[in-house]
């Protein structure tokens, strides 16, 4: 019995992440369609104010949230285009951020989160709720983490390539909180919608696009 449970969590492991990320996405989005502020949000920036925030940290963090802009993101997404010779993975990054910020705006439009004011660094406009930079950082550098690991044969670059990756989108989630433009489950619930619409669009563009010849 624990076999056939074990051999049946390896072989779905994908759809129960999705669901496990999408529960506490659901969970996040009821206290904030409810306006709650929730604990974690205090105790969140409580954390990050008392131990990071600094004149010297400051600079650095407005520097590392540039990451998860846009501009950041859209210069990226063309060099990647340019530089990668086989052309269906450049689309797939393309419609990747695209799908993603699209999701992420209507999200916000549904909830319509305000953003807090009582501690921002820096200026920003929009809803608060799932985190823009958080979610789409998330989709999108996850996606090329994916491509990553499936593309990249030396084993030694690719370690390093996804431990790089990986440690840029937390702190990216981070540096939303430190500059007072987000709430901490802003920036967790931007995290876990981005996985599991990374599980369905890796899915999906797999069987579409990618495995084909």
């Amino acid at each position: 019995m624990k076999e056939k449970i074990k051999e049946f969590a390896i072989k779905n492991l994908k759809w129960i992440i999705l669901f496990v990320c999408l529960i506490g996405f659901l969970a996040l989005a009821e206290d904030v369609f409810n306006k709650e502020i929730m604990n974690g949000d205090i105790v969140g920036y409580k954390i990050i104010s008392d131990f990071l925030i600094s004149d010297f940290a400051t600079p650095i963090a407005k520097f590392i949230t540039n990451f998860g802009g846009s501009i950041a993101l859209i210069v990226i997404t063309m060099l990647l285009f340019i530089c990668i010779k086989n052309k269906k993975i450049g689309i797939s990054i393309f419609l990747n951020l695209c799908i993603a910020t699209g999701l992420n705006l209507t999200l916000k439009h549904i909830l319509q989160r305000p953003r807090p004011t009582d501690y921002r660094i820096i200026n920003e406009t929009g809803y608060s709720f799932p985190s823009g930079h958080s979610m789409i950082s998330m989709a999108f550098y996850g996606f090329i983490i994916y491509l990553i690991y499936k593309y990249v044969k030396n084993k030694y670059l690719k370690a390093s390539l996804i431990a790089l990756l990986s440690i840029l989108i937390i702190l990216i989630g981070i540096s939303r909180i430190y500059l007072g433009v987000h709430y901490t489950s802003d920036v967790l619930a931007g995290f876990l919608i981005a996985i599991s619409y990374l599980v369905i669009y890796i899915s999906a563009i797999n069987k579409f696009l990618l495995e084909r010849d």
